[in-house]
């Protein structure tokens, strides 16, 4: 919970420079952006290396580094963030909530293949997109969680027409139409 906390002060001191999260999403930083980050830890098996994808503000890549640091010690989180200012916050972030994570400043089509056991992704794009991704980052026994909104029924029909895949719909516990899509075995159609 401390280093939670902590987190929790460095984006109030870091958003009004480089915007993080919205204004008005601020206010409920902890309802909108931090439990709905540790849902999606929950999620997850036990890994070995979890892969963020467009890590921004850190959700859910360093709340999961910051859950993993007590709970699943081995676990390697990788955070990617091509946009230069958000990766530096990333780093302070970690560094003063006493984690240790890697982070990558560079844009996801531009990363060496991770094989993570984990990919997740908040708010980066559409399903269809974010398989693409997952099929550079993930490895093929890995899972990917993806937290999507109300038209989440939408992106998932959109995706079926281009990809194969496993998929289990977890009702989100911050927004009753929202989910958690963990996804496995993606391929191309």
């Amino acid at each position: 919970m401390q280093k939670l906390e902590v987190f929790e002060s460095v984006i109030l001191k870091w958003n009004p420079k480089i915007n993080l999260v919205s204004r008005s999403s601020l206010e409920n930083l902890w309802s909108r952006h931090i439990i709905d980050s540790i849902q999606v830890y929950r999620s997850a098996p036990i890994v070995g290396h979890w892969v963020d994808i467009g890590s921004g503000g850190g959700f859910p890549g360093l709340i999961v580094g910051i859950l993993a640091a007590d709970e699943a010690p081995d676990t390697r989180v990788t955070l990617i963030e091509s946009d230069q200012r958000k990766s530096v916050f990333l780093r302070t972030a970690a560094r003063e909530c006493g984690i240790k994570i890697n982070v990558l400043s560079e844009r996801i089509e531009k990363v060496d293949a991770q094989s993570a056991n984990v990919l997740s992704a908040r708010a980066l794009a559409d399903l269809n997109t974010l398989l693409t991704y997952s099929t550079l980052h993930l490895d093929p026994e890995g899972v990917a969680l993806f937290p999507k909104g109300v038209t989440w029924k939408k992106e998932l029909e959109e995706a079926r027409r281009h990809w194969h895949f496993d998929v289990e719909p977890i009702t989100s516990l911050t927004e009753p139409d929202a989910v958690i899509l963990k996804v496995k075995g993606v391929t191309r159609v």
